[in-house]
């Protein structure tokens, strides 16, 4: 008898990248081998994203598809859907385990049980009783030359429009020296940039009492040898201190991109969303960062139709996003998750003029998008390449430290390579370029723009 086969789906943001590749880690040190979703398995894992209503709908689609094409393996679902809505997963006729957050730990014991048991398993508690961080170590990750290092895990904002909190539990922060250990690893095992991720970045720390901080481990880990890059996933503009904006102008592992999150540009509807700064504070976040990092990357995520916008405010937030000059943006339409306060808000927009007011913020991104881009044609950058493009033979894409996605000529042997690049031209979503000297490691260039 051959060794059994795991297969796991990933829907939504890089904690759930991390938590799916936790799980398996445990797979792996109990013997199984890991396999691609679409190949047999003995167990299928979908973990789950809700924070749209679009990404639990992905979810049961994948739960379905997961169930139709292998009705004799294990269907285990798990992530924030599960967490948040059980009683619906628990609906779905051949889902054999059902996970929450806290149990995670526990996968393979589950499966295996419900590999001998012909009823259904729940393993769903109250995840606002976690305290301490869910750490299971990783000794590897799925891509090749970038690693997601999650060091802080739950929300306690309850911002209205957001089901997180409830899916998340209270803020933990993950001991700095357990980072340390998981990123020495990692470099050891030849990834070159870590991207450190939270539900709720910026938080990192502060149920520590002062122990340790962000930027504190933002520059050990770019100490640790082996390491190229030190990315941060989102962070509201509140927690971006000017000892952050130090260590990302002057330490040249510290990527200079920022996802700073902005929802909305009208100072009304960020009162409505119960988000803690103001357009007037962002803006003045953002200038204090272009003041220290002229070429800092700035990305965002922005929500179109929240209940009540009116046209005013939606012009409102178009010229602030404007003004702010994003070098890429996310946007939602509004998507009311039940049991926050904004499903039950008053005057919808009509699914009409969201969908219009969609397509007017997603073109103005591409507008920004082409505009930042355009400001580095003829100039030499660094990029970490990751993989080939997905539409020509003999090309890889990679991106900046300030996060510009580009494709360039060239094999595998340049994998997980810092390359010199000369960018010479603009693409849909990013640019092209050549290389413009040999391969190198973790050194600025002098012709790079800084």
């Amino acid at each position: 008898m051959g060794r059994r086969r795991v297969a796991c789906a990933t829907l939504g943001c890089k904690v759930n990248q991390y938590d799916s590749e936790q799980m398996l880690t445990l797979f792996r040190r109990a013997g199984y081998e890991v396999v691609d979703f679409d190949q047999p398995a003995d167990v299928y894992i979908i973990n789950t994203c809700t924070v749209t209503g679009r990404g639990a709908a992905k979810s049961r689609q994948l739960i379905r598809s997961a169930i139709r094409r292998a009705p004799f393996s294990v269907v285990a679902v798990t992530g924030c859907y599960t967490q948040t809505n059980p009683d619906e997963v628990a609906a779905i006729p051949g889902v054999n385990l059902i996970v929450g957050h806290r149990d995670r730990g526990r996968i393979v014991e589950l499966c295996e049980e419900a590999m001998r048991r012909p009823e259904p398993i729940r393993a769903v508690n109250d995840v606002w009783l976690a305290r301490e961080f869910d750490d299971i170590p990783l000794d590897s990750f799925s891509q090749g030359t970038r690693a997601v290092v999650k060091i802080q895990d739950g929300c306690n904002v309850f911002c209205t429009f957001c089901i997180i909190p409830y899916a998340r539990g209270r803020p933990r922060s993950r001991d700095p020296e357990s980072v340390y250990e998981e990123v020495e690893r990692l470099a050891e095992k030849g990834y070159r940039e870590v991207v450190l991720t939270g539900i709720h970045l910026g938080s990192y720390g502060q149920d520590a009492k002062g122990r340790f901080t962000l930027e504190e481990v933002v520059e050990r880990v770019a100490a640790i040898p082996g390491i190229d890059r030190v990315r941060l996933s989102s962070l509201e503009p509140r927690h971006v201190s000017d000892r952050l904006l130090e260590l990302m102008a002057s330490n040249p592992k510290v990527c200079q991109h920022l996802h700073l999150s902005l929802q909305s540009g009208s100072e009304t509807v960020l009162r409505r969303m119960k988000r803690r700064y103001t357009a007037a504070e962002y803006r003045a976040r953002v200038e204090r960062i272009r003041s220290l990092i002229p070429d800092v990357g700035l990305t965002t995520d922005v929500i179109v139709g929240f209940p009540g916008e009116t046209e005013a405010e939606h012009r409102e937030s178009l010229a602030f996003v404007r003004e702010m000059g994003f070098s890429r943006i996310h946007v939602f339409p509004f998507s009311p998750r039940p049991g926050t306060p904004a499903a039950a808000m008053p005057d919808p927009v009509p699914r009409a003029v969201k969908e219009a007011r969609t397509r007017e913020m997603i073109a103005l991104g591409e507008e920004l998008q082409q505009a930042f881009h355009r400001r580095f044609l003829g100039q030499t950058l660094e990029v970490l390449a990751e993989e080939e493009a997905a539409t020509d033979d003999g090309w890889l894409e990679g991106y900046t430290d300030n996060y510009i996605r580009v494709r360039l000529p060239g094999g595998d042997e340049l994998k997980g390579t810092l390359i010199p690049v000369r960018l010479t031209g603009l693409t849909q979503d990013g640019m092209v370029g050549e290389m413009a000297g040999l391969p190198v490691g973790s050194r600025r260039l002098a012709g790079a723009v800084r």
